[in-house]
């Protein structure tokens, strides 16, 4: 699993697994109103696609920007 620290929002680290390029599990520090189990199955294109670049009570990311960009740079380290 790859922890992320999140900048900007009311969860502070995310911690994401992956299967190759699917999601496989995700855990908040504190849970955000939306599941994310929603996205266990897709792949990081696939969430990226629907969850980057969302703001939230006009901060210009969210928890599921942040999410995004935690599967995106837990892709990255498991590529290195």
């Amino acid at each position: 699993s790859y922890l992320y620290k999140t900048k900007g929002t009311c969860s502070t680290m995310i911690e994401v697994e992956l299967d190759g390029h699917v999601v496989k599990d995700v855990k908040f520090t504190t849970e955000p109103e939306s599941n994310p189990k929603l996205v266990q199955g897709l792949t990081v294109e696939q969430v990226e696609e629907k969850l980057s670049g969302i703001s939230c009570s006009g901060r210009p990311t969210s928890c599921g920007d942040q999410l995004a960009k935690a599967c995106r740079a837990a892709l990255e380290a498991q590529n290195a």
